[in-house]
């Protein structure tokens, strides 16, 4: 999945995945929280599958590492705390407010606020955010986040601060005041300055280099790492020059956080439904479905959690391939696969949600729609049989499907293959293995005709949903999120027409009707909303799953019931 559960935008661990906007009861467990309010001081121990992708936030574009980048970064905005769409609220964070455009939003301005320090005490400047942004545009890092590129003016042959030098269109008439000058009217652009990519860093320390953040942060946030074994382990501990009067967002309980990455996902589950020794003051991420079963005691669920991870597992069909080059065929598949099924193969009610939209709930605009209902979910063959006979298929469909070579993924597969061989559709397997499966079916010449994938919005609108995923000119040979490949010109023009909208209500109302417009044409299917289940430690408080970063515990408002 995206943010992809990656950006086709993120890789997700099996720590904490990625973004929404409300949150929802899904089941049991509690959906408030664990353990009350946190205390100040100990040591919170995070066990994690796989290690972040990148200290740099010019480079790092998961769930996962956006959640742990509040701990040590901070940018001019951010989300809020809380669960559901309190804590998707884009908030000021080291600005005053979440800005001033002018009158068709092309142009915004921020002011920092007082008494903001790098951690060797150093106040933060306009400077220093606009130098932040620079660096992040250098083609050798920039692979993070990619709404600065796409939105900021520049020179089509910027290439960041060391290789094209500052950027003029970002202007620092003072050391309290940054402008942004745009491309194009971008009413979220409150939402963008909140993107890793903006954080600030030095702009007169001649040690800050294209790599150099990577192996040592340089923190603006109330942490600094202060150890870390790429692989094995990552220690922060209190930044002092951080100030809490300037943050309304980070809470900074424990006094330090611990990683150990590289445990096995069965091993992770285990030591959280144990929860002994520094166990008990531990977190992780989701369980997985094997453990479900064992997580029902009255004990466990005490110290359960559970959220909507904001992402929707969907099936692109590429709209380039015969046969599905056709809407007919494709809206025969969206109403013949068993919904029900590809929701029991993944875990049942506790791990997903069947989805009908391609926006998930915990987007802001979200519309409940099914254009392709069928009994229970689980399809109507005889209709597809109809469709498929009107497009020139009395005898049937043949199509090969992309999936990545792990136990879930195959199981959702054969749960689609099955129902949708009720409807005389034959679907073949191409097991692509999960370390370069974005990367293959991102890559158009590679992929085939359809895909079991993912994507999480990277806030909670549409409008970092639907247009990485069905507009036109989101197609690339390589790194393509548009998996679909739609290619529709009123699709477009409605995208295009959305995104210059000033009024952000009016556009996350529009986003909204675009999902039920797109999915007429039935590029894709979707499949479900799947959901984080995870156990923490019996000493730990103030957990809840965030639905800005896909159901993770919000890093930033944990810590421990008791540091003694």
């Amino acid at each position: 999945m995206k943010r992809r559960t990656a950006f086709l935008g993120l890789a997700i661990a099996t720590s904490i995945a990625l973004v929404g906007c409300t949150a929802a009861d899904t089941g049991s467990g509690s959906t408030e929280g664990v353990g009350g309010e946190p205390v100040t001081g100990g040591t919170l121990q995070v066990l994690q599958n796989t290690d972040f992708s990148h200290l740099d936030p010019a480079q790092g574009f998961d769930g996962g590492v956006n959640n742990f980048y509040r701990l040590i970064y901070r940018t001019l905005t951010t989300q809020g705390v809380g669960e559901g769409a309190e804590g998707t609220e884009i908030v000021p964070d080291l600005a005053t407010d979440t800005g001033t455009p002018n009158e068709d939003a092309t142009v915004w301005t921020f002011t920092l606020k007082d008494d903001i320090f790098f951690e060797d005490g150093t106040p933060i400047t306009s400077a220093d955010v606009k130098f932040g942004v620079e660096r992040s545009l250098d083609p050798s890092i920039s692979i993070g986040s990619p709404y600065a590129k796409i939105v900021l003016y520049m020179p089509e042959d910027y290439q960041g601060f060391y290789i094209s030098g500052p950027l003029d269109t970002i202007e620092t008439p003072d050391e309290k005041t940054i402008v942004f000058h745009l491309n194009q009217p971008y009413a979220d652009f409150a939402a963008v300055v909140g993107q890793a990519p903006f954080t600030p860093f030095p702009a007169d320390d001649e040690s800050v280099t294209t790599t150099s953040i990577d192996q040592q942060p340089i923190a603006s946030g109330p942490y600094r790492v202060t150890e870390y074994q790429r692989g094995s382990t990552l220690v922060l501990e209190r930044n002092e020059h951080w100030d809490a009067s300037t943050d309304d967002v980070r809470k900074a309980y424990p006094d330090s956080f611990e990683w150990t990455f590289g445990l096995d996902g069965a091993t992770i589950d285990e030591r959280m439904i144990a929860g002994q020794g520094d166990d008990q003051n531990a977190i992780a991420g989701s369980v997985q479905a094997a453990s479900i079963a064992r997580i029902q005691t009255p004990e466990i669920q005490e110290r359960t959690i559970q959220g909507l991870q904001g992402c929707t597992t969907y099936m692109p069909l590429n709209t380039t391939k015969p046969g599905m080059d056709d809407p007919l065929v494709r809206q025969a598949i969206n109403l013949a696969v068993n919904k029900q099924a590809v929701k029991d193969g993944t875990g049942g009610s506790q791990l997903a949600d069947i989805a009908t939209t391609m926006m998930p709930p915990t987007v802001a605009g979200f519309t409940e729609f099914d254009l392709y209902p069928s009994e229970d979910f689980e399809g109507d063959p005889e209709a597809a049989k109809e469709l498929l006979a009107e497009a020139g298929y009395p005898d049937g469909f043949e199509f090969t499907l992309d999936i990545r070579n792990n136990p879930k993924m195959q199981a959702q597969a054969e749960a689609i293959q099955q129902s949708l061989a009720q409807a005389g559709i034959t679907v073949n397997f191409n097991l692509i293995d999960s370390a370069t499966f974005y990367e293959v079916i991102g890559t158009t010449s590679q992929q085939h005709d359809a895909a079991i994938t993912g994507w999480c919005p990277d806030w909670a609108s549409g409008a970092t949903f639907l247009p990485p995923l069905f507009e036109g000119t989101q197609i690339f040979e390589k790194g393509n999120s548009n998996v679909a490949q739609l290619n529709d010109p009123a699709v477009n023009e409605r995208i295009a027409e959305i995104r210059a909208m000033t009024d952000v209500e009016e556009a996350n109302a529009a986003w909204g009707a675009l999902d039920e417009q797109i999915m007429e044409l039935a590029p894709a299917v979707p499949l479900l909303f799947e959901k984080a289940v995870m156990v923490v430690g019996s000493n730990v408080a103030g957990a809840y799953a965030h639905a800005g970063f896909s159901g993770g515990i919000d890093y930033v408002s944990v810590g421990l019931a008791s540091a003694e």
